[in-house]
């Protein structure tokens, strides 16, 4: 069983109709009683980074979380700003993050020559490389996901799966033990994101 966690900031019906839709078993989650039962988790989220972390603590999801990722090493897939929140920091708020992950988020940088061609936000289809072996994505496989976001993730290489282009190369996934990010949304792309999510429920 999936639960999808409800903090009032994320497309938790797109995420569940796709989980159902391949097969799987999921459902929504907002307070922490209804977290035990987790075998798995989802941190979606569009918005700030801020707004998140207060949603988060103001709902006991916070310490819930600590509990079944951090001690109970239960497998969990951020979305977007879920992925964010996985960090220490971000420029776009002055909270700190939930710190399983060494890393910050910063706002896309686009230098004066690029910024007619180059938009921020980064709204759309893009390519991804994968960078190294992962339960998520294929190494072989043509990747392409749908992306909406002002901020990425900064972290190392070590647990950088996947990056992306938009002006410069940007981290979209990543993976440290049994906590994943993307900065996609696989519930807005299509095969691919039905592949990356049927990956996720296997694990």
């Amino acid at each position: 069983m999936i639960t999808i966690l409800n903090y009032g900031l994320g497309n938790l019906n797109s995420v569940a109709n796709m989980i159902r839709h391949i097969g799987g078993q999921c459902k929504i989650a907002s307070c922490p009683d209804e977290l035990l039962s987790a075998d798995k988790i989802i941190l979606p989220g569009v918005g700030s980074f801020d707004a998140g972390m207060t949603a988060l603590k103001a709902t006991g999801l916070q310490e819930a979380l600590y509990e079944k990722v951090i001690v109970q090493q239960t497998p969990i897939l951020g979305i977007c700003l879920g992925m964010q929140l996985m960090t220490e920091r971000s420029e776009e708020g002055n909270l700190p993050g939930l710190g399983w992950l060494l890393g910050e988020v910063k706002r896309f940088a686009i230098s004066e020559s690029q910024k007619l061609s180059v938009k921020v936000p980064h709204m759309g289809w893009n390519r991804l490389t994968v960078t190294r072996p992962n339960s998520l994505l294929s190494v072989e496989e043509e990747c392409r996901f749908y992306f909406v976001h002002s901020y990425h993730v900064v972290c190392s290489e070590a647990d950088t799966i996947a990056r992306s282009r938009h002006g410069y190369d940007f981290v979209a996934a990543f993976a440290h033990q049994n906590i994943f990010g993307v900065q996609f949304h696989p519930e807005k792309s299509h095969r691919f994101g039905m592949k990356l999510l049927k990956n996720f429920m296997e694990i």
